[in-house]
This record gives C-alpha cells, structure tokens and sequence, in this order.
C-alpha cells in the first residue's frame, strides 16, 4: 500500500547517524509528518516528493574523507529551509564553499551554547542553551551568505545560517533528551522557518488511512495474520474499521503462548470487534518438530518455518473458498522496519523480524500487500491503537516473543516444560499488574532454567527446576537495565511460584544489564 497523502512534510536525509530516528520522531511530536531517505537521493526526486523543509542528519564520517557520504548541492537551490545537524552542517559549510578541518579541542558531551535570539530557530528561548555535542571536526570558513548564530566553548561557529535563504547549521544534536530544549528548536523549523502546521494527528492518519486501504483493496479480501501483539491488533482492528468483514484474521496457537492467550485474543477480536477471524490449533506440530532441539537460533528457524507453512496451509484454504476476493496479505510493518531497508548502514536486523510479519509469503503466494502501520513509529502505533478503542491492556502490553515460550526454556521443549514455565510466568505477570509495576517496565517475564536442585517441601526431599525472573527497564529494546523492584514484591512471586507451580523449587532474580547479556535468555 502507497503511503497516505500528506499536505505537509519534513524529509530527512540519513547520512548514518545514531539518531537519524530520533530526529524523525521529535519532527512527528510537533505535529509534522517526517519521512526519512538515502542521503544520495537527488534533488529532482526531493523536489517531487514536495516537502516543506529538509534535515540533514548527522553521521560517523567526515566530510573532507575521501569516501564520505555526499548531498546533491542541488537541493539548496530548490528554495527550501534546510537543517543540518553536526555532519549535516559540515556538508553544508563543505558543499556551499566554506572550509572544514579537524579540530585540535573535540566537543563530546554536554556544553553550553550562547545563542543569537534573533534567530527564528531560537525564538521563545533563552540566550544560552544546554546542548549536547558529538564531533571532532569544526567549521574554520564559513560559506558565502552564512553567519554565526551560536557558539560553545570551543566552537566559534556551533550554529550558522543563510537566513535570506532558510539555511542553518547545527553543531549539536537538538534530537537528544541530553539537549533539554532542542525539541523546541525543531519546533520553530518546522513551524516559523519551514511553515507547517500541526496536521499530523492520530485521528487525521485514520481517516487518511482507511480512504487509501479501501482504494487498494476495493471489493476484494484481505488475509492478516494476527497473533495478539500491539502491532498486528492494531492493524486488524484498522483494516476492519476501513473494510469491514472484508477483512479475515488467521490466528496460529502453536502451543508456545502465554496462559489464556489464545482464548483472550478469539475473546477480544472475534467476540468484542466482530472480526472475522479463523484459528489454527497446531500445538501438536510444533512441538514434533521441536523435539530434542536445544540451540536457541535452530528453536527460532523451526518455529518460523513451521509458521509459514501453517499459516500458508490457513490462507490457501480461504484463498481456494473464494479465488477472486481474496487478493491481499496485510502485515504490521512498521516504519523503523521500512527505515532499515533504506539506511546506509545496510542493518541485517531487517532480517530478524521476518517470520513475525510472515516474510516470504507474498511472493509465493501470489498476494499483493497491505502494510497500514508502514508509515508509524511504536509510539504512535500505540496512539492508534488508543483512537481506535483498543484497551490499555493490549496497546500497552509488553513485547513478547515470536517464537514465543519457546526461548524462554532453556534447552529441550517439553509439554510438561511449557507447562512449567506458562505457570510460572502467568504469576509474574499478575503479581506485576497487581502492584502497578507492569507499566512501568518495558518487559517482566520467567525462564525455566535446564537446572535441577534440591529443596524440602513438606519435610519431604524435592529435585525440582529453577525459575529465573526476568525484569528490565528499556526505551527501546536496544539497552536494557534491570529493574530494582521492591523486595516484597520479589518475594511475593517467588513465594507464589514455589507453592502454586508443580515442578519448581527455586527462583532467582537476573540481575543482567543489556548489554552484555540480552533481554531474552535465548
């Protein structure tokens, strides 16, 4: 599905940096649609997408090394505001004839800047600035046209602007938290330089959305694998909205669930939305085909293979009961996904996902895609989720999994394992919830450890499995901290899951950060 129309854009171009996302995200909070691309995008492609201003993003390289990444000059000729943060502002100062060397005193961290508030990007705010910097290069010459507008301690030059034609320069990165007020600098690009207004809501991209899915889908049916998680809920949940009982969800219980989550997910979707929906019972076949598997990356090839083969068998069926209609496969990608396949750093972590978003399908299949969330980020797939009246529950819930309890038990699958584990983590999760805990982490979970020891219960010798507790603190799955939660609470779960589930005797609480260690065990 082509992107929605949007009368107002900001486009970013992304030379590598860290925070190329972050930028995009904190143009989206001010209300702006922002889509990133390649850096080598030419300036006629740029002009053609019509955005109302442009961002040069930052990046590892510098700009006077023989292989760094270059812009089209071009784009300054197109009568745009442009915005380059830290490597951005040295192509500019590069690109429109100034001079760039490496500097003898680098700025890494926090510094202070001293800003000209007659500057439209320093509007409403003070004349100095806490900022964060990440550069060893400088700005000796400026270009014909430009001024200095800001300085730090070791920079002369740490903002420069052509004001008669909308260019400015930042040596800082304004997207960090680290730089308190830097989102307010965005603000007034996008809003006083640039002139867009705060079109992009929530509501606004489901009224756009909905028109475009009925465009692409017209009369015909469309397929969504749904497993529960925030991404394929909200999709389901939009697609109905849009097409109604055109749309068909296939749910595949695999047997590696969550306790009830089978029956939740039929419960919520089938029975409160009046979704169409079709489940799949292949516990069974899964676990064949897991049997005596103990290596983590085999456990995740298995299971996503085995999904593509059921969920195919699922989908040809319908296909076969009414070849005409049903022509499309919706998926849940979101925009970091669609981000990935253009960055210059080529990130294999596009290849992880795969079998979540059932990759591979639509080629064989001979589907034509729907992808409704491509243009979201998390957050504001969240948001959606909220506009369309889903419950806090499941546009909160925490991430779990594709290949779901099956990298949470260390070594072999069992039946009796799962058992084990399902039991286990169920009280972790109602124990979270109970105290107010559950939304104030990213993930809380239980690992059924391949460890037996001994304990006495009931003045009886036991030789039972440990349950490791897995809690951990995150913005976005990248790092994670573990959580210090109150010790009555650790002792509540623990106490819990020694009396209520047969087959485990101990518990110990992981106190890993990531990294080293990962949030899943497996």
């Amino acid at each position: 599905m082509s992107a929605a129309p949007v009368s107002e854009k900001i486009l970013i171009l992304d030379f590598g940096s860290q925070y190329t996302q972050v930028i995009a995200r904190r143009i989206r909070e001010c209300g702006v649609y922002s889509e990133i691309v390649p850096f080598h995008t030419k300036a006629s492609a740029i002009a053609k997408l019509k955005p109302s201003g442009i961002i040069l993003s930052g990046g590892p390289a510098s700009v006077y090394a023989k292989k760094a990444p270059q812009v089209d000059t071009k784009i300054y000729s197109l009568g745009l505001p442009v915005l380059g943060i830290c490597y951005g502002m040295q192509l500019i100062a590069h690109g429109l004839g100034g001079k760039v060397e490496r500097s003898t005193e680098r700025e890494y961290g926090p510094g202070h800047l001293k800003a000209d508030r007659s500057c439209a990007l320093f509007h409403k705010l003070p004349a100095s600035l806490e900022v964060w910097n990440s550069h060893g290069d400088k700005i000796t010459k400026l270009p014909t046209g430009f001024k200095p507008l800001g300085k730090t301690e070791n920079s002369p030059h740490a903002v420069i602007g052509d004001t008669k034609r909308h260019i400015y320069g930042l040596q800082f990165h304004p997207e960090v938290v680290h730089t308190p007020r830097g989102g307010e600098i965005l603000a007034n690009f996008v809003h006083r330089i640039c002139g867009c207004k705060s079109s992009w809501t929530m509501g606004s991209f489901i009224e756009r959305t909905c028109e475009d899915i009925r465009n692409q889908v017209g009369d015909a049916k469309v397929i969504l694998g749904l497993s529960g998680g925030v991404d394929s809920s909200v999709a389901a949940v939009l697609l109905h909205k849009a097409i109604g009982d055109n749309l068909t969800c296939i749910f595949v219980d695999n047997g590696l669930l969550r306790a009830g989550e089978a029956d939740a997910v039929k419960k919520l979707f089938a029975g409160e939305f009046r979704i169409r929906m079709q489940t799949v019972h292949a516990a069974d076949q899964f676990l064949k085909k897991l049997k005596g598997v103990t290596d983590p990356e085999r456990k995740r090839k298995i299971i996503g293979n085995e999904f593509i083969k059921v969920f195919e068998a699922a989908a040809r069926d319908l296909k076969k009961s009414d070849p005409g209609h049903y022509r499309f496969l919706a998926q849940g990608t979101l925009y970091p996904d669609v981000i990935e396949s253009v960055s210059i750093s080529g990130n294999p972590a596009a290849l992880i996902k795969s079998h979540h978003n059932v990759g591979g399908l639509p080629e064989r299949m001979k589907f034509e895609l729907v992808e409704p969330l491509r243009q979201l980020f998390k957050d504001e797939v969240r948001n959606v989720g909220a506009e369309l009246g889903l419950s806090k529950e499941i546009i909160h819930r925490q991430p779990f999994p594709g290949p779901g309890l099956a990298v949470r038990i260390l070594g072999d699958i069992t039946a009796e394992r799962l058992r084990i584990v399902r039991e286990a983590d169920s009280i972790v999760l109602e124990e979270m919830k109970a105290s107010g805990w559950y939304y104030k982490v990213w993930q809380s979970f239980a690992v059924l450890l391949p460890v037996r020891s001994v304990g006495v219960m009931g003045d009886e010798r036991t030789y039972e499995y440990t349950i490791a507790l897995r809690i951990v603190t995150s913005h976005d799955g990248m790092t994670a901290d573990w959580v210090r939660v109150p010790y009555d609470l650790l002792a509540k779960i623990s106490s819990r899951i020694i009396n209520e589930v047969n087959g485990a005797n101990r518990v110990c609480y992981d106190i890993s950060t990531k990294p080293p260690a990962t949030i899943e065990w497996e």
